[in-house]
């Protein structure tokens, strides 16, 4: 066995000594030139390559509107390879994968492009041995997904055929609330069926995430305390240091609670409170997150239990920046939120009267995704007032990024004679403690498509539910007259966020 499969994180469950490899199949990309294609995606396809897990019966297709030949898009792929990848760069590994790179220009209502990626798919599948199985990823608007849908179905690429399947990846966000949720769902499941749509939630493959089932269902330690009798409130956070880049045309009109909560932070709020599954197989982990979201709902009062805010001009890592209004495509009167923070009731046996807190925000001091179990206070302390000053709430913080890991904080006596406890962290991190890489989300979140492995994917159910909780909230802050509350870049948010906090008798804990 070589090296590069020993430290293989993406190893065969059924026999951890094997990698996972994908069947033949062709991928095809549609949004392929825009940014997460290049950023993620394609590095992450030839990640996949470089670690052997793809067959060499593999193709990629991108699809788009650009006037480009094969060579033009295997020099695109090629660069962002080159610039972004996380294994290293290898010349025979590249020059296999760029065999099965080819570019179908097209619209996405167009029959002839539609054709022509039909001819394509043929082709590789005599050329290179695809083996007729697809996997369409729809990296693109939501409004589109009705004209590539149709166009897949009209040209004969989506329906599962004796020893052949075909699939459709879908990216957030899914729908703006849930009567467009449930109208796409409509849509994808009109021409492909519910085990062939993989929603893809990039967080869900974050190796924290899943180790987070690892940390309460495999140690005694957690889960005795993992309820209301010890957890006081559970604060979920996903703070960015950047602002919206150019990405005005996508972000505007859609804000901060719905590109992060309704998905990423009610799927990490999910994982965090549901029931031990009987097993890890895909349903048994829907079943029990699904209960958890049908439990969920917002506090009656909005006005007390959400905030909301823009970010201002200011000073960030000591360079000057726009504020949200100011940046380039940006309607001067938007009402759009880029700090949102909303709290969420679990109204269930071993969650009731703990509050779960969720916040998002761009232009944030530091970039940082975490979920924090803060614990109640010991129900009495034999000591003075002076000894514990500087003791605070036991937590327990799972880290999804950047540095990957779990902290725990509890009190501990300062060395010297006097009686002083002060609090103090142990700290536990993936890259010091394994030797083995942790893959890159996208990575794991592809191959489990290729391979047809769903654990990773939230179905509609859980998407329509986490509407059912956000719609309240969205629907509350669009009847408001005034513009979300202004917050310095380069800090924590509005006075707002922490006042939603503050009646609770919480803080917001400083990552």
């Amino acid at each position: 066995m070589s090296t590069d499969e020993r430290t293989n994180p993406l190893r065969d469950p059924k026999d951890r000594r094997l990698p996972r490899i994908a069947g033949p199949c062709a991928l095809v990309m549609f949004g392929v030139t825009g940014d997460l294609a290049g950023k993620k995606l394609l590095p992450a396809v030839y990640d996949l390559a470089n670690r052997g897990l793809l067959p060499p019966g593999f193709a990629l297709v991108g699809f788009g509107r650009r006037d480009w030949s094969d060579e033009d898009f295997r020099e695109l792929m090629h660069t962002a390879v080159k610039e972004r990848a996380r294994t290293p760069y290898r010349a025979d590994v590249w020059e296999q994968l760029a065999r099965g790179v080819r570019f179908v220009q097209g619209a996405f209502n167009d029959d002839e492009g539609f054709a022509r990626l039909k001819e394509t798919l043929v082709d590789l599948e005599e050329s290179i041995g695809t083996g007729g199985n697809h996997a369409f990823y729809l990296s693109i608007p939501p409004g589109n997904f009705d004209d590539v849908v149709t166009q897949l179905r009209k040209h004969g690429l989506a329906g599962n055929r004796a020893n052949r399947w075909s699939r459709v990846i879908i990216e957030k966000p899914f729908g703006h609330d849930l009567d467009s949720a449930r109208e796409l769902n409509r849509i994808v499941g009109g021409v492909f069926p519910p085990e062939s749509v993989f929603r893809i939630d990039h967080y869900l493959g974050k190796e924290t995430v899943q180790n987070m089932l690892a940390v309460r269902f495999a140690n005694q330690m957690f889960e005795p305390i993992w309820n209301n009798n010890f957890v006081s409130h559970v604060q979920i956070t996903m703070a960015e240091d950047i602002g919206i880049g150019g990405r005005a045309g996508y972000y505007d009109g859609i804000g901060a609670a719905r590109d992060v909560i309704q998905n990423h932070l009610l799927q990490l709020m999910a994982l965090t409170a549901m029931e031990e599954p009987n097993n890890f197989a895909a349903e048994e982990l829907r079943a029990e997150k699904r209960k958890v979201l049908a439990a969920s709902s917002t506090p009656a009062d909005l006005a007390a239990h959400t905030a909301r805010g823009q970010y201002l001009g200011g000073w960030q890592g000591g360079q000057k920046v726009r504020g949200y209004l100011q940046e380039d495509g940006i309607d001067p009167g938007s009402q759009t939120e880029t700090y949102a923070a909303i709290r969420v009731d679990v109204d269930n046996r071993r969650w009731a009267g703990v509050p779960f807190y969720l916040r998002t925000a761009k232009r944030m001091p530091r970039r940082v995704t975490e979920i924090a179990l803060l614990f109640k206070r010991a129900p009495h302390l034999p000591f003075t007032d002076t000894d514990t000053v500087q003791l605070g709430q036991n937590a327990l913080v799972m880290r999804i990024q950047p540095d990957e890991g779990v902290t725990m904080r509890f009190g501990a006596k300062v060395p010297g004679t006097a009686m002083e406890i002060r609090e103090v962290s142990m700290d536990f991190g993936y890259g010091s403690a394994f030797t083995e890489s942790s893959p890159e989300a996208y990575e794991r979140l592809i191959l489990d498509v290729l391979l047809g492995d769903p654990p990773l994917f939230p179905q509609h159910e859980e998407v329509e539910l986490g509407w059912q909780i956000l719609d309240p909230v969205l629907d509350y802050w669009a009847g408001l007259d005034s513009q979300p509350e202004g917050y310095a870049s380069g800090t924590w948010g509005p006075a707002s966020g922490v006042e939603m906090l503050a009646r609770d008798g919480f803080t917001w804990r400083r990552p």
